[in-house]
């Protein structure tokens, strides 16, 4: 019988071989054939690849968390050194090397920042910017320390105000115990009311005890302003032509508006409707006039240096009702004067759906100089309670204006009250009714 040749004796390049030339075999003995690798040695060249690629993601991790450590640490670094804008709190410091800490902990530092608000204020990137509730927050502290943001450019231009020159002069005090240990070799002018730093750069100190005293600035130009108690400003006027002071030349420095403020005052009510009402607190918001902005309450539990013994919160539960709401609670729904210094959001009657047959009843006070004002109520049957359940105050509105407002509010209101709106634009002859007309109806 003739001998059949084996498959890898005829194509011998078909099968596995060790260094000396030997076939490799396979457990019965005949040669293992070359190709794909058997179940058990896939699996574990899976298994291998599967292992590198999660030390690959390790690494990787590990990569982005140094690098993200390092810039930290620069960052904290600049602002130490005054090259780089910001606030430096424990969360930075606890990102710097031992030995940098240590020495840190074993340097003077001039001023730590209170955490919470007045952290959130120094820090707070918005154009303009409310520090305002409570007495004792640390509010006019933080208004002092502010204006060294860019202190070490020597473009900066600073400008700190308050109504008169006695509420100045504190604040003055308190600049003469800080600015030359943050700054050695800083020094005060007394007649201008001006710090002059070894950069270059100025803060000046200013008062605005009438509106047209903002008229001492025209031509004037600065990166920072900022107003302590700004509801002792009558009106929102001297506020937005400072605003216009607001530029630089340098693009390195963001300009900013800085104001703090404790509920009531003359100018309690557009400081509300400026920073307050728009949204919530800490939020930042876009304002009509394109500017950003954000309002940071204050409360006396955020100054630990006064809140601490319960003596200043004492002093300020001793104060009438309203005060006392406004200057410990921060409380800025409560007015001086108010029939009702009671109310407060929180007593609000719950809404409800209001009943169609109640009788309803609308009521008009037009304004131009000061707000018009639209009230819509419902009489209840049970008590003959009148209830005010919309309204409306708008000023420098024409009739035409006030009338589409009414309108359009009650689109939505079929059941509201129909009714003539008539206003008279008098001019200087206060018989001349000829311009009387019919807006609504």
């Amino acid at each position: 019988m003739d001998y059949e040749a084996k498959d890898w004796e005829l194509n011998p390049h078909l099968y596995l071989q060790d260094n000396e030339g030997n076939f490799v075999k396979n457990k019965d003995g005949t040669p293992r054939k070359s190709g794909r690798p058997p179940k058990d040695a896939q699996d574990a060249a899976r298994r291998t690849i599967t292992r590198k690629q999660k030390n690959i993601r390790k690494l990787e991790e590990k990569l982005n968390n140094a690098k993200k450590s390092f810039k930290k640490q620069k960052t904290t670094l600049e602002k130490l050194d005054n090259t780089k804008e910001g606030v430096v709190t424990e969360s930075d410091l606890d990102t710097l090397p031992k030995a940098v800490k240590e020495v840190l902990d074993n340097h003077h530092v001039f001023f730590h920042a209170n955490e919470g608000p007045q952290t959130d204020f120094l820090a707070a990137g918005e154009k303009d910017v409310l520090y305002g509730g409570a007495a004792g927050g640390g509010k006019s502290y933080a208004m002092i320390v502010d204006p060294l943001r860019y202190a070490h450019k020597k473009d900066h231009r600073a400008l700190i105000l308050r109504r008169s020159m006695p509420e100045l002069r504190e604040m003055i005090d308190k600049s003469r115990e800080l600015y030359p240990q943050a700054f050695p070799g800083a020094k005060f002018r007394e007649v201008e009311k001006l710090w002059n730093f070894p950069s270059g750069a100025k803060v000046e100190f200013g008062f605005l005890e009438r509106d047209a005293d903002v008229y001492r600035y025209q031509g004037q130009a600065y990166s920072w302003i900022g107003f302590d108690e700004i509801t002792h400003l009558p009106t929102e006027f001297s506020w937005n032509y400072l605003a216009s002071r607001l530029r630089t030349t340098d693009k390195e420095i963001q300009t900013y508006l800085r104001c703090t403020a404790n509920p009531g005052g003359v100018g309690s009510n557009w400081v509300k409707k400026r920073y307050i009402e728009p949204n919530e607190s800490n939020k930042s918001f876009l304002g009509k006039d394109g500017l950003t902005r954000k309002f940071i309450p204050a409360k006396l539990a955020d100054n630990p240096y006064l809140a601490e013994d319960g003596i200043y919160e004492q002093m300020l539960k001793s104060l009438p009702p309203i005060q006392r709401r406004q200057l410990l609670e921060g409380n800025w729904d409560v007015a001086e004067g108010a029939a009702f210094v009671e109310f407060s959001p929180e007593n609000h009657i719950t809404p409800f759906e209001l009943p169609i047959h109640w009788e309803r009843v609308k009521a008009v006070d037009y304004g131009y100089a000061a707000e018009s004002c639209c009230l819509w109520g419902i009489m209840d049957i049970n008590d003959n309670t009148l209830i005010i359940y919309r309204e409306l105050y708008k000023k420098g509105l024409t009739g035409e204006e006030l009338g589409a407002i009414i309108t359009d509010m009650e689109t939505e209101d079929p059941f509201s009250v129909n009714g003539v709106f008539r206003y008279c634009s008098l001019g200087k002859n206060r018989n001349n009714w000829s311009n009387c007309r019919r807006k609504f109806s």
